[in-house]
């Protein structure tokens, strides 16, 4: 200890009223007295710092000279007690021989069932008996060692209950279980322990890969996108410089041409004022002649007069009213249009392209047709590839089975033979829609390279490996791929439901009611875009198919 120590009791304060004990040690009178009171059913007393027995109790009396130097050391403001941290708080684990305010327990002895803080374990380290008690980081719980009925410490585990007992308790309500020491049970637990780490520690070097591998995708989406909107605004600032100096050239064009034709009008008119003048001036002189009244003046005077210059013909000026520029206004509309139609076919295909960021952070296939819903897309009929006897309705939407053929125009991706017909848009990334079907209707999808000419298998949705089918007719239902047949069974229903992951290669018809109910699912791999169909089989009044509004 050091000099301060030296008047110090257990308390680790300034002591009050100091005494001398025959051993040398000095505490304050009250706190060597509690002390003693309770050792007095022993008749032996001891000095709590060095153990020394006293018989009978020593007669204390106060140290005049530590009273005198502890009050010096009171004046000076010198305090040697340790810092308040030292003792122990609420949730500290208390020394169980510091009387009065108890400082912290640095360890635990399972053997003593107490815990100790430094000053009163060292006799754990010095006497013989004491150093083979087995001493653990301070804890609150050893009377959890203890047996509640026989007071006997807990080596035993018994592994039919699963629970640690006593001795004891091995001749009484756990004779003939299954049991061990609590130390082998310890060390059997302690192996399970140690493989449930490595599991754990091998699960935290795969997360944090994972992790690694997420921050990575995170880069590369973020270098992707930069690239990608980096890349589209060159491509849109090109297309827009096109289309000006398209503009421009049009402009410059229109300019240019109504500069000429407006010269050659001036130019003309030019010509007619100059002939309606002198023909004024011809008239003019043939007036006065007219009114001369000697015959032989007017006689002499007609020869001299001055013979009309070639006259400009009127059928050499071309008018066409109302009609200038108007073709070239027309030429450009049609443009427009064409870029339109290019526009909103592709659209759909870059939309959704673009959201077909989920490579690892891919989201589970819908359950619920609100789920489904939020895949929903726009899609229309291309009146290019209905055949002739298909009239389409309701902003192409709707397709009716018709008996005379209709007036359709030559295109060379229109089915000729089979009564089918694609949507408009291509479908990439997860696309959901539905159809609402009148009479036996197929629900298709398929390449846009499915042959269109003749009744050959090349051209039938479902004969083929570049299109699948569901045949709906009343209550029954199958699948076609490849002209192979697949029977499916479902609750009957109007509306069909189509769900495509392009990515996933996964294909799913609904039966759509009150509830929504799978019919069938198919699970490949799509190698180009895809388009919906739809194919018919006979005439009928009311026949017909309809692509449903669903946003």
């Amino acid at each position: 200890f050091s000099w301060e120590e030296t008047f110090l009791f257990i308390c680790l304060d300034l002591l009050k009223d100091p005494v001398t004990v025959p051993c040398g040690h000095s505490y304050c009178m009250n706190c060597i007295k509690s002390h003693w009171d309770k050792e007095d059913e022993k008749t032996i007393y001891s000095c709590p710092q060095c153990r020394q027995d006293f018989t009978p109790r020593p007669v204390l009396r106060k140290n005049t000279m530590l009273a005198v130097l502890v009050e010096v050391l009171k004046k000076t403001g010198l305090q040697a007690a340790p810092a308040d941290h030292c003792y122990a708080g609420h949730e500290d684990v208390a020394c169980d021989v510091c009387t009065g305010r108890k400082l912290k327990a640095c360890k635990s002895c399972l053997q003593c069932l107490a815990s100790y803080c430094e000053k009163h374990l060292q006799p754990h380290f010095e006497a013989a008996p004491l150093k083979k008690h087995k001493l653990v980081e301070p804890s609150k719980k050893l009377q959890e060692n203890v047996c509640s009925r026989h007071n006997e410490e807990m080596k035993v585990f018994c592994r039919t209950d699963q629970q640690s007992i006593c001795y004891l308790c091995l001749m009484d309500e756990h004779k003939d279980h299954d049991t061990v020491s609590a130390a082998a049970e310890r060390s059997e637990r302690q192996r399970e322990l140690g493989v449930s780490r490595q599991n754990i520690q091998q699960r935290i070097q795969d997360r944090e890969k994972d992790v690694k591998l997420l921050q990575q995708e995170v880069e590369a989406i973020n270098g992707s996108a930069d690239k990608t909107v980096g890349n589209s605004e060159k491509i849109f600032t090109e297309l827009i410089r096109l289309m000006e100096k398209r503009r421009s050239d049009v402009k410059q064009q229109v300019r240019s041409q109504q500069q000429t034709e407006v010269s050659r009008v001036r130019e003309l008119q030019e010509k007619l004022e100059q002939e309606i003048t002198e023909l004024k001036r011809k008239d003019a002189e043939l007036e006065k002649l007219s009114h001369t009244e000697d015959h032989n003046q007017f006689l002499h005077d007609y020869p001299s007069l001055s013979p009309l210059s070639e006259s400009t013909h009127s059928s050499s000026i071309k008018i066409r009213p109302l009609r200038y520029f108007e073709d070239v206004t027309a030429a450009v509309s049609e443009v427009r249009d064409k870029l339109q139609d290019v526009l909103r076919e592709k659209w759909t295909n870059i939309s959704q392209t673009v959201t077909e960021g989920d490579v690892l952070l891919s989201g589970p296939e819908p359950k619920t047709r609100a789920e489904f819903l939020k895949y929903s897309c726009d899609i229309t009929l291309d009146p290019n590839t209905a055949q002739t006897r298909l009239l389409l309705s309701d902003e192409n939407r709707k397709v009716t089975v018709m008996r005379e053929d209709q007036s359709y125009s030559s295109h060379p991706g229109r089915f000729t033979d089979m009564c089918q017909v694609l949507s408009k848009e291509s479908l990439m990334g997860r696309c959901y829609w539905e159809v609402e079907l009148r009479g036996r209707v197929s629900v298709a999808v398929t390449y846009k390279n499915i042959s269109r000419a003749g009744s050959s298998d090349e051209c039938v949705f479902g004969r083929n490996d570049k299109s699948w089918m569901l045949y709906c007719n009343n209550n029954s239902y199958n699948f076609y791929n490849n002209k192979v047949s697949t029977p499916v069974s479902g609750p009957e229903s109007s509306r069909v439901g189509v769900y495509l992951d392009h990515r996933a290669g996964i294909l799913s018809f609904y039966s759509i009611s009150k509830t929504m109910t799978l019919l069938h699912r198919v699970q490949t791999t799509f190698t180009q875009p895809l388009h919906a169909g739809l194919r018919f089989y006979i005439w009928g009044p009311g026949v017909s198919a309809e692509l449903c509004k669903l946003k």
